[in-house]
């Protein structure tokens, strides 16, 4: 059973293994180099002169002006995303639904196996290799993108503040987690491919259930799993960096948050009383003659403050566990489920 399974993963083996070796060398072709530029910028020994946001506002400057590094930043975020959609959807949802939709299972439990040992052989080598898939890939995107991630926690550019390891567009491609996210899409798929039993509509399945778990994951569950931090600070009014007057009367203020490596959860301007600031205007603010930096020296006037809801950057990790422990949890329901689905109800 063994011996049968592998001769039919072997395509999808020597696919995988080609993409990972390719991946493997253009990220440790650029990554000797992006650390020879973290090295020189002395970002890892900022502490001992506490100029950490100006050595990494030069790293992060560096590292733009090459051609290829923003594209491979972001083109590696992708790639660690759309693994296990691929993984589910090409390995999981025909593992079961090809052999129901053939009728081959029938010869297979007529040949002294069992459905469970089927099942079961079928699912640990096909779930071995998807975490043995994410976790290289995770491995080599995370080691690549750690001088990237580390300049971040101190950068001062719009831009770059809201990319930290912890941001809901990043996180789920660092550390232990996308093993989790690889072995949740292989469960769906499988699950669907039992439920449905034809290959073509699990796929579709499997690829709209793990979208939806990627939407909803970091918006609405995330948040949650460890109660943020909430913190109140006066408000700089050099931090502030946007204002809105929709009328002469009211008027929102939007200041950066200072919380190097943080995910802001939530980040308001509260008046001296504790209530939301809504107004009214300032004169200056109001003004088409005069600078920001008048309006900002008014608003500095008003003596606001921060109401900042945030998770920080010490959490990376416990957060990362948190995550996989749960993917891996439901992904082992979902396998439950199939075995008792397929000794139950399938026939």
């Amino acid at each position: 059973m063994i011996w049968l399974t592998w001769r039919q993963f072997r395509a999808q083996t020597i696919v995988t293994s080609a993409a990972l070796a390719v991946v493997g060398v253009v990220l440790a072709a650029t990554g000797l180099h992006l650390m020879h530029l973290f090295d020189a910028s002395g970002v890892a020994t900022c502490h001992a002169h506490g100029n950490c946001a100006t050595l990494a506002d030069k790293f992060i400057n560096l590292f733009k002006a090459g051609a290829a590094n923003s594209s491979l930043f972001y083109g590696s975020i992708g790639v660690l995303y759309l693994a296990p959609a691929l993984i589910g959807v090409f390995w999981g949802a025909p593992l079961v639904a090809r052999e129901i939709e053939a009728g081959t299972f029938r010869l297979a439990w007529n040949q002294s196996v069992t459905r469970t040992r089927w099942l079961a052989v079928k699912l640990g080598l096909t779930g071995l290799a998807a975490m043995a898939t994410a976790g290289m890939l995770s491995l080599a995107v995370t080691w690549w993108a750690g001088p990237i991630d580390q300049a971040l926690q101190f950068n001062s550019s719009p831009e770059g503040a809201g990319l930290t390891r912890l941001a809901p567009e990043v996180f789920g491609a660092r550390g232990i987690a996308p093993v989790g996210y690889a072995v949740l899409a292989l469960a769906i798929g499988v699950t669907a491919g039992v439920l449905i039993r034809r290959t073509i509509p699990a796929m579709a399945t499997t690829l709209a259930a793990y979208a939806g778990v990627l939407l909803a994951w970091p918006n609405w569950i995330r948040p949650h799993l460890i109660t943020p931090l909430r913190s109140i600070v006066p408000l700089n009014p050099a931090a502030i960096n946007g204002v809105m007057t929709p009328n002469n009367t009211q008027m929102t203020v939007i200041a950066a948050a200072n919380k190097p490596g943080a995910w802001i959860i939530s980040n308001q301007t509260i008046a001296p009383s504790g209530h939301l600031f809504t107004g009214p205007a300032t004169q200056a603010c109001l003004s088409r003659t005069a600078s920001f930096q008048a309006c900002q020296a008014s608003i500095g006037r008003l003596h606001l403050r921060q109401l900042i809801s945030y998770q920080p950057a010490s959490r990376f990790w416990a957060f990362q566990w948190y995550e996989a422990g749960i993917f891996l949890t439901l992904a082992l329901a979902l396998a439950g489920f199939c075995f008792w689905w397929i000794r139950r109800r399938l026939t």
